[in-house]
């Protein structure tokens, strides 16, 4: 078991998040994002299967055919697409994705951004959550309602092309902006 190093890599993901959720005004999202990852059930399978290169969810898939850590994470974080999958209120649509509020989306962009920072190291470029995102997520249909999508692939898409500063500027003074003053009326 690698706790040490697994303990590590979670500190350093939770504080690149928090410090990027800060930028943004998304406080209690930052000091609160993935505290489930220091649970039993998430933490004691994230040592046995640190890789150090890769979230120790997707070797705990390929050693089970499932990753139990995986289950209980996306169940009680929300910034994660997969906690809003539920049965359509048209019994014709079956399981979909429901429409995530907007904080969440953001906070989902944030820690997309520091697992690749995580995992590439000095490799990275804000290229890299784009491309990420497009071999997964971006194939799944109705796992992840349209307008979720298209926001988190507005702000990737920017963010490899005009860089974290101007996107996370974005973020607070027009995304989130809006966001408050709906709130106020």
């Amino acid at each position: 078991m690698k706790a040490w190093q697994h303990f590590c890599t979670i500190n350093h993901h939770k504080m690149l998040v928090m410090k990027q959720c800060f930028k943004v005004g998304l406080y209690k999202q930052g000091l609160l994002h993935d505290m489930s990852k220091y649970t039993p059930s998430e933490f004691l399978v994230g040592c046995k299967y640190y890789q150090g290169t890769r979230s120790p969810n997707n070797a705990e898939r390929e050693a089970t055919g499932y990753s139990s850590a995986w289950l209980h994470h996306k169940g009680r974080n929300r910034h994660h697409y997969e906690y809003w999958i539920d049965y359509s209120a048209d019994p014709k649509e079956g399981i979909v994705g429901q429409k995530m509020p907007t904080r969440y989306v953001v906070e989902m962009f944030m820690d997309r951004i520091a697992a690749s920072k995580t995992y590439m190291k000095e490799a990275y470029t804000d290229a890299h959550p784009l491309e990420y995102y497009e071999k997964g997520a971006a194939k799944l249909g109705r796992m992840i309602h349209k307008d979720t999508a298209a926001l988190l692939h507005h702000l990737l898409k920017m963010l490899a092309e005009e860089g974290e500063e101007k996107t996370f500027a974005y973020i607070r003074k027009e995304i989130l902006k809006k966001k408050r003053k709906g709130k106020q009326r």
